[in-house]
């Protein structure tokens, strides 16, 4: 196996990484910030508040992208098996 194989292998894991960790980040920062609006104009500084509904929209937001999020890791999956057979058969 090459170097060019190795980053190639490393950028396509680091890239499905990205993608399937995405939903439910961009979720969390989503649900944070607007949280945190509302703090900011209502003055109420309760920890609480950013906690339950941030863990019960990602966990949601976990939920409905599942199927994506396997999807991804399958491709990905079945990607780094293609490179397994075609380097033991070449």
């Amino acid at each position: 196996m090459t170097e060019a194989e190795l980053i190639d292998i490393a950028r396509e894991g680091i890239l499905t990484m990205v993608v399937v960790a995405a939903p439910p980040l961009l979720t969390g920062l989503a649900v944070g910030l607007a949280i945190s609006i509302l703090q900011t104009i209502t003055q109420i500084q309760e920890m609480t508040l950013t906690f339950v509904p941030k863990v019960l929209l990602v966990f949601g937001s976990l939920v409905l992208f599942l199927p994506f999020m396997l999807n991804e890791m399958n491709e990905f999956w079945k990607s780094m098996l293609d490179r397994v057979i075609a380097g033991s058969t070449g």
